[in-house]
């Protein structure tokens, strides 16, 4: 849609001088000559815009890299096409229908009655411009709350990173309780598939993994791929499904609902809500983690809140009083070789079966028996009697056990610890609850050496909006370069620029009229329209400007070149609309 427009707007010039009485060969001439500056102004503009596009940085440059580059060159052999083949071929292949040859047919007839509308609207657009030139300041204001009152429309549209798609499956994973063993957790996972096979009778497929998580994590998780089918095929949406799956996994007792989330995302991986909490004291980064995600889960929208801090297995901690175990001649090196042995295990040696298969004999007390009453029973050797016999101490008398649990792994950021906190978002944009997770965070006092990062979704639709405003506000700047130099004037260019604020009446009206949202894809089509939006003004200005330099008034100077370019602008919209 874009490649032909220069070729549009040289060709129907030159038809336009043809028109006139000259031969085609001086129309060609003339025609591509009348209008040549104002068409390189308007490929220029484009080539502004696209240029800073593919030389964006993070995620949205990596997107749109190629794009940008592949655009920018093509418009520019386009230019040169419209500037060289179109104006030769209009100079030796004649309209037919200019030479009593009438169009024939339906298709002829369809194109006669179009070219006379055309030029029925033309004579009704000189009407409404002599209206508008009449009621400026109805114009200006008219113009003014059109656009004020589209921003306003922002907060409704919402804003995401990635518009959500529906592939007709998503994921739902949950955890048991830590050191669950594999079969209670595989039984949750089959009681979870029941539940939502009951609720949800679009269920084609659901594919359980259970276990195979990193750091030692694995038995209490489980992860199940629900496959609904096709979209066309089914009344109810994926993201009115996904939910009720929520919900069904929910009424099983013993698990907890990690998150539930569509696949093949585009976006990274992982919650769209990560927040870092980061800190030197443990104890005083758990306090500051209990209170946000308290917080955060009175946010609304805001699903499947937990801590990297909920990832720890069960342990016990073992402290020893040295004072008592020096009193004693205990040595303490012994006494975490007897404990490592009884409590980690140790093989002490190997017994062949009567099936000549050989089995390892593993030395471990029960875990059933792991209680803090053992150190009562186990004894290790002390002090030394004259005769040289070692007295048994008891356990207890220099060491104590107490449950605890042991993180899977520490994270460290900027030489401090970190617990990460994520959760999901579900029915609201990802813009509106950032927005109230932003609030939430304002109001928390943490507690001092506690520093919190936002992270995930929100950090990388902020980068992206940051690289995308720095492309289009160099896109502006560039475009009013280009139409300075063109007009000579600082202040020609900015009645052509007016055209990019009304722009967005249309954007946002589009957005909430399609219940799309504002996201990475339709950010690059602002981008993009910046370019488009001001081809028109340049083409009327131009006409306006030669207008005026051959005598006529202002006012009829702005008239006629409304009537005059109303039919290549409406030509070219509708390519690139249709395109």
């Amino acid at each position: 849609g874009l490649l032909i427009d220069d070729a549009i707007v040289v060709r129907e010039n030159i038809v336009r001088h043809a028109n006139m009485g000259k031969t085609h060969f001086q129309a060609a001439l003339d025609g591509t000559n009348e209008i040549g500056l104002a068409v390189l102004a308007t490929t220029l503009t484009i080539v502004a815009v696209f240029l800073p596009v593919g030389f964006m940085g993070g995620i949205i440059g990596k997107f749109f890299h190629q794009f940008g580059l592949a655009v920018t060159v093509a418009v520019l052999i386009s230019l040169l096409v419209s500037f060289t083949l179109d104006p030769m071929l209009s100079s030796i292949w004649h309209d037919p229908h200019h030479h009593g040859d009438k169009h024939r047919g339906p298709v002829g007839r369809l194109l006669d009655w179009f070219e006379a509308s055309l030029d029925r609207l033309a004579e009704r657009y000189v009407g409404a411009i002599r209206w508008s030139l009449g009621h400026r300041k109805t114009v200006v204001a008219s113009a003014l709350a059109m656009t004020v009152g589209s921003f306003m429309l922002v907060p409704v549209i919402g804003g995401e990173f990635m518009p959500a798609a529906d592939k007709g499956e998503f994921r739902l994973t949950f955890k048991t309780a830590a050191g669950s063993s594999l079969d209670y957790t595989e039984a949750k996972a089959r009681e979870v598939e029941a539940r939502i096979r009951a609720v949800m009778p679009e269920v084609k497929t659901i594919d359980s993994k259970i276990g195979g998580g990193s750091f030692g994590a694995g038995r209490n998780e489980a992860r199940l791929s629900i496959n609904v089918g096709d979209k066309q095929q089914r009344e109810r949406t994926l993201f009115t499904l996904m939910p009720l799956a929520r919900q069904a996994a929910l009424q099983v007792a013993g698990i907890e609902v990690d998150s539930v989330e569509e696949t093949g995302q585009h976006g990274p991986p992982g919650k769209p809500v990560n927040l870092g909490v980061r800190g030197s004291d443990l104890q005083q980064l758990q306090q500051a983690t209990d209170q946000l995600m308290a917080a955060l889960r009175q946010v609304k929208g805001v699903s499947d809140v937990a801590s990297s801090l909920s990832d720890a297995d069960p342990a016990l901690n073992v402290q020893l009083r040295r004072d008592a175990a020096a009193n004693l001649g205990v040595d303490l090196a012994r006494v975490g070789n007897t404990l490592s042995v009884l409590l980690g295990g140790s093989t002490a040696t190997t017994w062949e079966a009567p099936d000549g298969e050989n089995y390892s004999v593993r030395l471990q007390i029960p875990r059933d028996e792991r209680a803090a009453e053992l150190l009562d029973v186990l004894t290790v050797p002390g002090k030394r009697a004259d005769g040289g016999e070692a007295q048994m101490v008891p356990l207890s008398q220099v060491a104590a056990i107490s449950p605890a649990t042991s993180p899977r792994q520490i994270e460290r950021t900027d030489l401090m610890r970190e617990i990460s906190i994520t959760a999901n978002i579900s029915g609201r944009s990802s813009g509106e609850v950032f927005a109230d997770v932003d609030k939430v965070l304002k109001q928390l006092k943490l507690p001092p050496g506690v520093v919190l990062s936002q992270q995930g979704e929100r950090q990388d639709m902020q980068e992206s909006l940051g690289y995308a405003v720095q492309a289009l506000a160099m896109g502006v700047i560039f475009i009013y370069m280009i139409l300075a130099a063109q007009f000579r004037s600082f202040t020609l260019p900015v009645t052509i620029m007016v055209a990019l604020p009304l722009a967005f009446v249309g954007v946002f009206v589009a957005l909430l009229a399609f219940g799309s949202t504002l996201n990475m894809f339709s950010v690059i089509g602002i981008i993009m329209l910046m370019g488009l939006a001001s081809k028109n003004g340049i083409l009327l200005v131009d006409f306006i400007n030669q207008s005026r330099r051959e005598g006529m008034s202002r006012l009829d100077a702005i008239v006629e070149a409304g009537r005059v370019r109303l039919r290549p602008i409406m030509m070219t919209s509708l390519a690139m609309i249709f395109g």
